[in-house]
């Protein structure tokens, strides 16, 4: 049972659904060898294993923690079109279309309902934005469309600021992630996929420079071909193996509400402040901009890989000056391990960082603010994740050309939830060299190694 706590009073209590007392529901061991090996049980490495296993695969999909225990139950439930970057808008479409038919395939009510994203606009520049945006939808047959502020003024009845307008679109949806993704790894294991919890990789086995196997704190797993999808632990990987890839992680606080009456279905940014509804009938809610970047060896390393993110938004991300102590960037976070000895991914299970109650406050303030007429507001949880990001706010999703057989799929930039089923099926179709049915130049690793300039996807 969740406690609540009142609004603005005291400390906001920090808790979440999937922690490392919840009992693991694999606890296997791991095979001796294995087609293919997924490591991280997050929504992308869940989503891939599935795909493998339905086309036919032998899957093995590793945790080192609890599935689904870091960002990919920790984000804001929205699955979203709408302001995606342009070459991310495909998958998009084709991720919500298997969102729509693996919910009835699951196990469990995961909260999918069609409820649409709406973006709030202050200004007439915001809303040029919007729509220097809109082609791109069309192009992608997506349903969004721009509101004016009368037709805010009713579609959100109760609101007390006015806007200039907005932009929607209806057909985008919102699920609850601590029940979809765990739900999607109990398909996945139904379909054939051998899933361990507890069990991190230390290493790839490397024979002739191309995958032989992985080795696990279990023992080893002899396969040839390896899909890394750790989320923000994916860099701190790959550099132990000598690929360099400029993926940092920030910090997103969020709160859920008590139960409140219905003031809109869906899920609504405006400035500073990003909510939706939750299936047990509060609301999540978020700063919605500026998350906490913690600055660490890889932050000084991607430095100039980032100058034209910084350049665009100079504040969107809030610096703080270290990374707790077993962070993927955090100053005494060993680069290099042996195989047989303890990695920094046994050392910190689950990625939990602490809520940050100050600016979460000032959410449920803002909340109570821009709904006056809803009765007192008070805070049932909170907590935090750390999102894998990149200098083009765009995943990589690409063989690593360093290591034969490992191909890669990480930095999804806070998108990863929504996305999951459709980078899920494009990872593999790539591990088993089939096309992939969408133009992921974009997304190649060597982006920022082959002279490519850095172009940061739509912040809207």
């Amino acid at each position: 049972m969740l406690l609540a706590r009142p609004l603005l009073k005291g400390r906001v209590m920090s808790t979440f659904p999937i922690t490392l007392s919840s009992p693991a529901s694999y606890p296997r061991t791991p095979p001796r060898e294995s087609e293919v090996v997924v490591i991280g049980g997050g929504v992308i490495g869940v989503c891939t294993a599935l795909f493998l296993a339905r086309a036919g695969k032998q899957v093995t999909l590793l945790e080192k923690g609890r599935i689904a225990a870091e960002q990919s139950s920790r984000n804001w439930g929205w699955i979203r079109q709408q302001g995606r970057d342009p070459a991310e808008l495909p998958i998009m479409v084709e991720a919500a279309k298997l969102w729509r038919e693996l919910a009835p395939q699951l196990d469990r009510d995961i909260g999918l309902k069609q409820t649409g994203v709406t973006y709030l606009a202050s200004s007439e520049a915001k809303m040029q934005g919007y729509a220097d945006w809109l082609p791109h939808a069309a192009a992608n047959g997506i349903d969004s469309r721009l509101m004016d502020a009368g037709e805010v003024a009713a579609a959100f009845p109760g609101l007390s600021k006015t806007y200039a307008g907005a932009l929607v679109t209806p057909s985008d949806m919102r699920a609850e992630p601590w029940a979809a993704v765990p739900a999607l790894a109990a398909l996945a294991v139904k379909e054939g996929v051998r899933i361990i919890e507890n069990c991190a990789v230390r290493k790839l086995d490397l024979a002739a420079g191309r995958i032989a196997g992985v080795v696990t704190e279990a023992g080893a797993i002899r396969t040839a071909a390896v899909v890394l999808a750790g989320g923000a632990w994916s860099a701190l990987f790959l550099r132990a193996h000598g690929v360099s890839l400029p993926q940092l992680s920030v910090r997103e606080s969020v709160v859920a509400t008590n139960v409140l009456p219905e003031v809109h279905a869906g899920a609504v940014a405006e400035a500073g402040l990003a909510f939706r509804r939750r299936a047990d009938g509060g609301y999540t809610l978020a700063p919605g901009a500026a998350p906490d970047l913690y600055i660490g060896p890889d932050a000084f390393r991607a430095f100039r890989h980032y100058l034209p993110q910084l350049r665009d938004n100079p504040f969107g991300q809030r610096l703080r000056a270290s990374a707790p102590k077993g962070f993927p960037d955090a100053w005494t976070t060993p680069r290099r391990w042996a195989a047989d000895s303890l990695s920094p991914f046994e050392a910190m299970r689950i990625l939990d960082p602490a809520s940050d109650h100050r600016r979460l406050r000032k959410v449920l303030k803002q909340f109570a603010a821009l709904y006056p007429a809803l009765p007192p507001i008070t805070a049932r949880t909170s907590w935090a994740g750390m999102i894998d990001t990149m200098p083009d706010i765009v995943p990589v999703v690409d063989h690593c050309a360093q290591i034969p057989g490992l191909t890669i799929g990480t930095g999804m930039s806070d998108h990863g939830f929504g996305i999951g089923p459709g980078m899920g099926r494009v990872l593999a179709a790539l591990v088993m060299g089939n096309a992939p049915g969408h133009d992921l130049s974009r997304f190649r690793a060597d982006r920022f190694s082959d002279g490519t300039p850095i172009r940061p996807g739509p912040a809207i």
